[in-house]
């Protein structure tokens, strides 16, 4: 009798362990999606362009290079920014022209500004009157919107400083 019972003990143990390692797995995911990573914009001055000089007020164009990093569009709808020549205020503003940068690419954009000589300091002017290099600041942020489905606006933060070069410009417009 003991061999019977150990018998029914070991095939019903091993028909409970079967049935065990029958139970179903569970559904595996056919497709992952990568997770997108969106890389900041970096911001250049490339060049500073006197458009008129007069005595005290002075109009200049900031041309600013933006470089998309992303292999994705990326869209900026608006930039505000402060700009500082030799450590001195220059000029600041909000500009709401949205435009886009291509995919791995570079775009341009331009702000004037007018600047009195007044508040400034002499060798400022002498910078600016002879055409020489200026140290410049640029800071601020952009609202920026990655051309992508579902994939809202971030806010990119900008500071660069570096030399420009203080040019008359060869053509008015």
């Amino acid at each position: 009798m003991r061999k019977h019972l150990l018998f029914l003990l070991t095939v019903f143990f091993a028909a409970f362990f079967i049935m065990l390692s029958c139970k179903s797995q569970p559904p595996q995911e056919v497709e992952v999606l990568p997770e997108i990573v969106i890389l900041e914009p970096t911001f250049e001055v490339t060049s500073i362009f006197i458009i008129q000089a007069d005595i005290v007020v002075t109009e200049f164009e900031a041309v600013i290079r933006i470089i998309n990093p992303n292999e994705f569009a990326l869209e900026l709808s608006s930039i505000t920014y402060e700009l500082f020549g030799n450590n001195r205020f220059w000029a600041g503003n909000t500009v709401s022209n949205i435009f886009q940068i291509p995919a791995s690419s570079t775009s341009e954009t331009r702000f004037r500004f007018e600047m009195n000589f007044i508040n400034m300091s002499r060798p400022l002017l002498d910078d600016v009157i002879a055409m020489r290099q200026v140290n410049y600041r640029f800071k601020g942020q952009a609202a920026v919107r990655p051309v992508l489905s579902d994939v809202s606006s971030f806010t990119a933060n900008f500071d660069c400083t570096g030399l420009s070069e203080v040019r008359r410009r060869a053509n008015r417009d």
